[in-house]
């Protein structure tokens, strides 16, 4: 499911205007591997707390950067992303406001962020039981909850799709920052 998912993320981005992608809870890297194939003019950068995870990125994708970090708090400069990706994981980061923030100041002018998350009992295939991280899929498994949610964080969705394996279905979408 994920190889497919980051496959669909990576048709639904519009690369118009992407130089740089920071792939947040990049995992084993599916999605910028994905971005990859698309196009080989962007710089792709990815942050996990795995470091198990990044190693296999490291390994599958060496020509993109690869770092251990919390998505509340990077070691990246300001205005430093056109896109942001978040695959798979808003509902496992445990301070979504915070990520959210830092996001803010690491997108520049016209970047935005894609996500995917599942949407309300969308997750049908098996759970991994022994994970450490926190699993809250209430703030974005519909596209109202969703929109609200980014709206409480001073974001738009600006459009989405509905994603489906017949196993899992999710609900990809596009954020940017809402003007001031």
């Amino acid at each position: 499911m994920h190889r497919d998912v980051a496959a669909a993320v990576s048709d639904f981005v519009d690369l118009t205007h992407v130089h740089d992608v920071l792939d947040v809870a990049t995992g084993t890297g599916l999605v910028l591997r994905a971005l990859a194939r698309r196009s080989r003019a962007i710089t792709l950068t990815g942050i996990d707390v795995a470091p198990a995870m990044l190693e296999v990125a490291r390994r599958r994708l060496p020509e993109a950067s690869f770092f251990e970090a919390d998505a509340a708090l990077t070691p990246f400069a300001d205005a430093c992303a056109d896109l942001i990706t978040c695959v798979t994981a808003l509902h496992a980061i445990a301070n979504t406001g915070s990520a959210l923030s830092e996001w803010h100041r690491l997108l520049r002018p016209r970047g935005r962020v894609v996500s995917a998350t599942f949407v309300a009992d969308g997750r049908k295939g098996p759970l991994q039981r022994d994970h450490r991280y926190p699993a809250d899929h209430r703030a974005f498994e519909t596209r109202e909850q969703l929109s609200a949610t980014a709206a409480r964080h001073r974001f738009t969705i600006t459009r989405s799709i509905l994603w489906s394996d017949e196993v899992d279905t999710l609900l990809i979408a596009e954020w940017v920052p809402a003007p001031r």
